[in-house]
Parts: C-alpha cells; structure tokens; sequence
C-alpha cells in the first residue's frame, strides 16, 4: 500500500474545504456586501473557520500580555517577537505541505539542525561566501526530504515511522559533525544580520507602500476581470475590506518598527528585521504555488482524496515526495535563520520542542491534521502566535513550564476545534 488517504474511500474532497485552497472564490455567487457577510457567518457555523480561531487567539494575547506588562507593546519587544517567530513561521510553511496530504514529518526540526551545520561548516572550514554556504544547507535539506519522501511513497513505509527513524538518525549525523558539548560560531555578517540586522526606515516604507499598493491593484484587477468575464466574484466592498485589513496590518507594524527601540540614548536602533521580509516573500510565494499553479491544485486534490486523485491521472507518487522535498528545504532555511538568531550551530539545533511548536503553529493556524485544508499564512499566524505565548510569558517572569503548559493546551483547543469544524461540515453537508 502506497498511499494514505485522509478520507474514506471514494469520498470527494469536503466543500467546506475549497476556500482553504482559495479556489472557492471561482464559485461564489454575485451576491452583495451583507449577503456575503451573512454568507462567511453560515459557513463558520457550519465548521468553516479558517484561521478565525487564530487570529482572535492572537487578538486576545496581545490584550492580555500588554495590559499585565507595559514592555509586551513596545517596539523593542515587537521587534523580538518578530525575530523569535521568523524560523517558526518558515518551518510551519514547509510542515504545511505535507500536512496537506495527512502526512507528518517529525524529522524536520533535526534536519533544519544538519542543514545549518552544514552552512556553517562551509563558511568556518571551506572558507566560502554566505550565499554558497546556504545553497549547501538548502541542497542538504532537499536531500534529506528526497528520501524520507521515496521512502513513503515507493516503499509504503507511514511518513510517522519513516520521519521518527530520520528524526534519530539525523541528530548522529549533527554529533558526529560537530561532536558532543561542540559548536560553530555563525559570525558571517549576512547569514548572522538576518535577524539582528534592519532595513533602513526608508527601505522598510518603501516594501510596506509596495506590498500595499500591489496587494491592492491586484485585488481590484482580480474583480474587474471576473465581473468582465461574467464570471461569479466577491462583492466590491468585500474586496475593500481585504485590501483595508492588510494596509492597516502593513503600515501599522511598518510604523511601529521604525520607531527607536534602542534603549541607549546614544544609539538608534528602527527599521524592520530583515527576516520579515524573508518570510514575506516565503509566503507569497507558497502561496502562489498553492492557489495558483497546477501542482498547488494536485496537493490539494491528493490531500483530499489520493485514489480519486490517481484516478484522475495525478502522480500521487512524485506529489508526496515533493512534498517532503519542499517541507526539508524550507526546515533547511529555518535551521539557517534560528542559527543566525542564536548566533551559533550546536549539536541540539532543530531539536528538542522545534518540531512541536512549528507543528503546533501550522495546526494553530488553521491547517487540518487530516489533509486537504491548509494555506501557507496558517503557518505564519500559528507561528506568531506560539511566538507570542512564549514571548508574554517570559515578560511575566512564568517558569518554563508554565510555557509548555500553555502552549499545549492551546495546541489541543486548535485540533480539539479542527477536529469538532470537520463534524460540522459533514453534519450540516458541506463536508
């Protein structure tokens, strides 16, 4: 047996689940403002809710945290939470790829962990430049997801064992690199100014302009086309509402962090991280990939039903190993940016809770366990929100378990609500 599929045997893909994929807009009727807010309502209440969980999750933890302590909003710690949740959000990204196929993979932590050692190595022992040395980390993650996924597919082994097995193996490989109780230094100025280093102020309002403006015509160009065509779209002030949500999201943290946040009165510190960036562009492209390709379409159609999507003639084969592919490439990226944050590879990188959270912040977010539903900015909202308990929780001076305790309860609350949204769409017929 080669395939696992996340639903019963000759069950089509739940149509609740659409929107998740964004192909659902092709097939909303033209229907008014209210109408459509009625609309988006019966769909949550039908299970529907997207990342809604989430982002009001978010919403409530930035109340709280700022209200019990006064540093949580300031504009130093908004820079540190972005910086804490950047190699988060990039491993979620990957993670969702095979979560969308009901697959897991537990190695993902401890191959980001080899990937950075082997940048690293290449930088402190070869002697090469920054850019080579991450094109080093990522081909070793795109190895390492070559075979875990070969693996799954060809030989039928469940992705949990064959993960859990390179989960292992992968740390011996760390060890021996580096040796028990070693390190590398990362000291290269690029690798290590992805996340203590900033865009200019001007740099940062010229991208937040850029992405608004852009995010904006392409919305308005998006809606002219298909009231042109005749074709069924979301009404104007919907399509308003969306480009008003992220201007505001946008030139909101673009204004907070270019404000001075240095606490010396002699040194200025503004402008944004240049990890936001990064991860922006992670996920416009992802999500490009997902919605608006081909290849995005046949992830979906195997994550919903993989013997349907064989017989349609997808490769259900090649999509799982790229899949695992895209996860270990993206862990690489991951492992190189918490290098640059912690300033160092040792031979614990990737280990430990890495996994957990980034696992965590994919299903916070709004991916489902069971494959078919998932986009890349569920991994980023999960990501911020992890993020976001860790760091409230260290403001308030909590112990460490207070931490794992929170972070796990609001892990079982997000599969708790995956779980009861899919009884929902099946009771109510949408799923």
């Amino acid at each position: 047996m080669t395939t696992v599929s996340s639903q019963p045997r000759g069950s089509s893909q739940p149509k609740g689940e659409l929107a998740e994929s964004d192909f659902a807009g092709d097939s909303r009727t033209d229907e008014g403002f209210g109408e459509a807010v009625r609309s988006y309502l019966r769909r949550v209440r039908g299970g529907d809710m997207g990342s809604l969980p989430a982002v009001l999750g978010l919403i409530v933890l930035f109340v709280v945290f700022g209200l019990a302590n006064d540093r949580f909003l300031s504009a130093l710690n908004l820079a540190n939470l972005v910086t804490q949740a950047g190699s988060i959000c990039v491993l979620a990204m990957g993670l969702v790829f095979v979560l969308l196929l009901g697959d897991i993979d537990l190695s993902a932590g401890v191959a980001g962990g080899v990937a950075a050692c082997a940048a690293a190595l290449s930088i402190v022992n070869g002697g090469w430049p920054w850019w080579s040395a991450m094109v080093v980390g990522i081909a070793a993650g795109a190895l390492i997801g070559l075979l875990i996924g070969v693996l799954r597919a060809k030989l039928g082994i469940p992705s949990f064992v064959v993960t859990l097995a390179f989960f292992l193996g992968l740390q011996g490989v760390t060890l021996k690199l580096i040796g028990e109780g070693g390190s590398v230094r990362v000291d290269d100025p690029v690798i290590r100014g992805i996340t203590i280093n900033n865009l200019s102020v001007t740099a940062g309002w010229v991208i937040a302009l850029a992405v608004v403006i852009g995010y904006g015509a392409l919305e308005v160009y998006r809606y002219r086309s298909k009231k042109a065509l005749g074709l069924a779209h979301s009404p104007f002030g919907v399509v308003m509402a969306r480009v008003a949500g992220i201007s505001v999201v946008t030139l909101g943290v673009t204004y907070v962090l270019s404000i001075n946040r240095s606490v010396n009165p002699n040194v200025e510190i503004r402008g944004i991280p240049y990890v936001l960036p990064m991860i922006l562009v992670l996920l416009i492209a992802l999500t490009l990939i997902l919605n608006r390709t081909s290849y995005g379409r046949h992830i979906y159609a195997v994550g919903g039903n993989a013997e349907a999507a064989r017989r349609a003639g997808i490769a259900v084969d090649r999509i799982r190993v790229s899949v695992f592919i895209a996860c270990s490439s993206l862990a690489a990226l991951s492992g190189i940016i918490a290098a640059s944050y912690a300033g160092k590879v040792s031979a614990s990188s990737g280990a430990g809770n890495t996994l957990l959270y980034a696992v965590g912040a994919a299903v916070i977010g709004g991916t489902s366990l069971f494959g078919g539903k998932g986009r890349a900015v569920d991994a980023v909202i999960g990501g911020v929100v992890v993020a976001t308990i860790a760091n409230g929780l260290g403001l308030l001076n909590q112990s460490s378990y207070i931490n794992f305790l929170v972070t796990g309860g609001v892990l079982l609350l997000a599969a708790s609500v995956d779980a009861i949204s899919r009884r929902r769409r099946s009771s109510t017929g949408l799923g």
